[in-house]
């Protein structure tokens, strides 16, 4: 950091920032302003502290007001920035807080323009014949009575991991996840996760960015998870995925640049939609598909399973496990389809939750957790792009030789990325490609992205 740089308190009241340029105090201080009409809008704050007492003690600003900050702030960052990374991630996410504003103030866009304005890419259909190709998939490897449905509900929950063994296995996770990301990526001085084991967790867990290179994960304790859910939550949540993202957001960003307004987290943008394509991809660095067996037999044990002293049994249910696996990931963007069917198509509700049952091959309640998702006036969008980030970063990924892969992901932990730029770096790649010049594809990737 240089000795030059003014620094001020930030929230919480024991570590300094840096003290933001005009552009990044209001873009924060819009964030902040969104936050209070839409609670949780805002991820995470680990910025300067004056700014969020402002924001507190302020009269509440009308939606419309703020869709016009949005834009003028958009125009100013356009005008005044040179830095173009930073000019165009700006872009993107004031965009997507104009889109934000003008749905609270009851002007919505329609809604896959909304979508597209809020995450930088628009919502696409999955064909129906990959759900029937992996629904037939899991038949194969887990035949016998009743639907697929019943059958993984049955599946999961003999692997579900008992309440006073969920401590153990989660911390098990962590410490190994960790090793694995100081191997491959380097981890910031100082940054550490936190487990807690919550109740009424809305999802099997949360992971919570408290700044100074910290996390805390909720753990929801009053569900059982299945075990491979659980590896899958962990890897997402801390290492490679959200912590280390948020960490070296931190330290490359916030410390090491002076970019204040990475200090905020929202949902519901394009670095909402990057950082959980990065998380997702993670789950694959942190648990590999060549090591995922020998993992769960590892876990089964720690975890108290009644199958773990049968080497067979339980040999057997791993490999089972891991080969279900692509096909399950496959059924879960069912959602993606149900979102569009109600909020584009214009399907009843029941129709919905029949799809979701009958396609998506989950259990009512599982169908009903993700019809309330798709309900939500303020987080429906989401439903639509959930897996559109993963699928992005995936294709940029595969441009390069599997060996070279960990590398570009650990570029993706230290790059300002939005959707745009991505989608701008792998075209740039294929048409190099084509050229037959490898090198050069390489290069005009990294230019476009910057």
């Amino acid at each position: 950091m240089s000795a030059a740089r003014t620094l001020v308190p930030a929230v919480g009241g024991e570590r300094q920032v840096p003290a933001p340029d005009p552009i990044a105090r209001d873009y924060l201080l819009l964030a902040l302003r969104l936050d209070q009409h839409r609670p949780g809008f805002v991820d995470g704050f680990y910025g300067p502290a004056d700014l969020k007492a402002q924001v507190d003690l302020e009269p509440l600003r009308p939606p419309t007001r703020l869709r016009e900050d949005a834009a003028d702030l958009r125009g100013r960052a356009d005008r005044e920035i040179e830095d173009l990374p930073r000019r165009g991630w700006l872009t993107a996410q004031l965009t997507a807080l104009e889109a934000q504003a003008g749905l609270l103030a009851g002007d919505p866009l329609p809604y896959e323009e909304h979508v597209r304005r809020s995450f930088g890419v628009r919502p696409a259909r999955r064909p129906e014949r990959e759900f029937e190709l992996a629904a037939a998939t899991i038949d194969g490897l887990l035949p016998g009575p009743g639907s697929v449905a019943d059958r993984l509900a049955a599946w999961d929950a003999a692997s579900g991991v008992p309440t006073e063994r969920l401590r153990p296995v989660a911390e098990a996770l962590v410490t190994r996840f960790r090793g694995r990301a100081r191997a491959l990526f380097g981890l910031p001085d100082g940054e550490s996760v936190r487990l807690e084991l919550v109740r009424r967790q809305p999802s099997a867990g949360y992971a919570w960015y408290d700044g100074g290179y910290r996390s805390r994960i909720d753990l929801d304790r009053d569900n059982p998870i299945a075990l491979d859910a659980l590896i899958r939550t962990i890897a997402h949540r801390t290492y490679p995925g959200h912590h280390l993202e948020r960490a070296w957001r931190e330290a490359d960003l916030v410390v090491g640049s002076g970019r204040l307004e990475a200090s905020v987290l929202l949902l519901d943008t394009p670095e909402w939609l990057v950082g959980e394509g990065l998380a997702e991809l993670g789950v694959t660095l942190g648990f590999p598909p060549l090591e995922a067996a020998d993992l769960l037999v590892e876990l089964y044990g720690l975890a108290g399973l009644p199958f773990a002293d049968d080497t067979t049994a339980a040999r057997e249910r791993a490999a089972r496990t891991v080969a279900m696996a692509p096909a399950r990931a496959v059924l879960r963007t069912a959602a993606v389809n149900a979102a569009l069917m109600r909020r584009v198509d214009g399907d009843e509700p029941g129709t919905v939750m029949a799809y979701l049952r009958e396609v998506g091959r989950v259990t009512p309640d599982a169908a009903a957790r993700r019809l309330a998702l798709i309900e939500h006036p303020l987080r429906s969008a989401s439903a639509s792009v959930s897996t559109a980030g993963e699928d992005l970063l995936r294709r940029w990924l595969e441009m390069v030789p599997e060996d070279d892969r960990v590398a570009r992901f650990a570029r993706s932990l230290h790059e300002t990325l939005t959707p745009a730029t991505i989608e701008t770096g792998i075209k740039a790649e294929l048409s190099a490609a084509t050229a037959g010049d490898q090198p050069a594809a390489h290069a005009a990737s990294a230019a476009a992205i910057g």
